[in-house]
């Protein structure tokens, strides 16, 4: 299933281990989900996992934005034709809408009023995970 995670989700599911977000992180990890991303969004990872407000290990960090780099799927997007009131959180609807995701999940759903989605699916990482949850037993009983 090809996602778009807002960076929020990257952050929670490193300071949360047992976390919903953890789940969604180490789902990636593990290949299950296809993340899509651009170069405005691998920055934004490599920026904010850095802070050193976080302390997260930079050996750690570097295995996952380096395998973000080696396994994310790069698009090319085009500008929203509805700005947010976010936009620092354009980037990512963009690439969601370019790479026709199935998921957009993020800490902060408001930052993503209904009439800017085009048609792309957020979620909070907790709905993310039931809904992956059910769409996993609909194609495991071939419905």
């Amino acid at each position: 299933m090809k996602v778009v995670l807002d960076t929020n989700i990257l952050v929670s599911g490193l300071l949360t281990p047992f976390g919903p977000s953890s789940k969604i992180v180490r789902t990636v990890s593990a290949d299950e989900l296809i993340l899509y991303i651009d170069a405005r969004i691998l920055s934004e990872y490599q920026e904010v996992l850095h802070r050193p407000k976080f302390k997260f290990n930079k050996d750690h960090i570097s295995t996952l934005l380096d395998f973000i780099k080696l396994n994310g799927q790069f698009v090319s997007s085009l500008p929203l034709k509805n700005r947010l009131p976010d936009p620092d959180d354009e980037p990512f609807l963009e690439v969601a809408i370019a790479g026709k995701v199935r998921a957009l999940i993020t800490g902060n759903i408001v930052h993503y009023p209904p009439s800017s989605r085009e048609g792309i699916k957020i979620f909070s990482p907790s709905e993310f995970l039931e809904f992956f949850r059910k769409q996993n037993r609909t194609t495991e009983q071939g419905v």
